[in-house]
């Protein structure tokens, strides 16, 4: 099977907020006022955190299906903790990103522990955000200097 691009384009709109658009959706992002914002919109780690949630809630159901587990109710819950000294120009031992992240799913079902401790592992194995953010997937970062007044190309 081919790759599939997955792809945004962010618009700066100051030095907290960012416009995104996504296959024509659009995002917002904000930090909080305790963080230079204005507090209008999720930060980038907490649009991580629901990118995690909800790709554990897709592939959740999908490895359900294939189990035959019958979800009837499913809430998921994704905490990271993160000291933000490095992110503030301080000095830090500790990484800029998140120490550790946990996901607590919730599932409201019939089935037995052992399904639900074989659904949990597949899970962990084919959720692509779960995969990306613990296997710590190359980033590379590059710079196109602007030299007239246009939209970002």
């Amino acid at each position: 099977m081919s790759s599939n691009i997955f792809q945004i384009r962010g618009q700066s709109e100051g030095p907290a907020q960012l416009h995104v658009s996504a296959r024509g959706f659009s995002i917002h992002v904000d930090q909080p006022e305790s963080l230079g914002g204005s507090n209008t919109a999720p930060n980038p780690l907490e649009y991580l955190l629901a990118g995690l949630a909800g790709c554990v809630n897709v592939v959740a159901h999908r490895v359900a299906e294939e189990l035959n587990i019958k979800i009837y109710e499913l809430c998921i819950d994704v905490a990271g903790s993160l000291n933000p000294d490095k992110f503030l120009g301080k000095f830090t031992l500790d990484r800029a990103g998140f120490q550790t992240i946990q996901v607590r799913i919730h599932a409201r079902t019939d089935a037995s522990d052992e399904n639900l401790r074989k659904w949990l592992n597949i899970i962990e194995t084919r959720s692509p955000v779960r995969d990306v953010l613990g296997k710590g997937t190359p980033i590379g970062l590059s710079l196109q200097r602007k030299v007239r007044e246009e939209y970002c190309v």
